[in-house]
């Protein structure tokens, strides 16, 4: 009985979730994990959390926890890899985003890596990026197509 509740709070929180109502969202998933501790109800409520409260901390252990009890559902990875943007760490959510794609292919991952996009290599790698060398070549070679 406490499950199939659980259940109906979590789909009402993904819908309040899918229609950006963050708060709402939250106290569904709330919800939903007093009711049946799940990995999938931990990672939206870590999502949400973050969205939230700010404590990405706490955010990012949450959610770390739901991918250890189901390591093979690439949601987990794409919720931590929301959580470490909201916090400003880009390079370890491109990096979860990347772990999460190793486990199957997820569209939203997809859209989230084009979104933060990836910079190439600079054209000389010895220099710094900054150095004019390497800015000034990499936008001719860009421009011929070539990079």
């Amino acid at each position: 009985m406490a499950a199939l509740e659980a259940a109906e709070w979590f789909s009402k929180g993904l819908e309040a979730l899918g229609h950006d109502h963050v708060y709402l969202a939250r106290t569904c998933f709330e919800r939903a994990a007093e009711m049946d501790l799940t990995p999938k109800s931990c990672s939206y409520l870590a999502l949400c959390q973050a969205k939230t409260r700010g404590k990405f901390d706490d955010a990012i252990e949450l959610a770390r926890h739901s991918i250890e009890g189901e390591p093979e559902n690439t949601v987990h990875y794409l919720n931590l890899g929301r959580i470490y943007l909201l916090a400003g760490k880009r390079r370890e959510a491109i990096d979860t985003f990347r772990e999460g794609m190793k486990h199957g292919r997820n569209e939203e991952i997809v859209a989230e890596l084009e979104k933060v996009g990836l910079r190439k290599p600079p054209p000389i790698p010895s220099l710094p990026r900054s150095h004019p060398l390497n800015k000034y070549l990499g936008i001719v070679l860009a421009r011929l197509g070539l990079r």
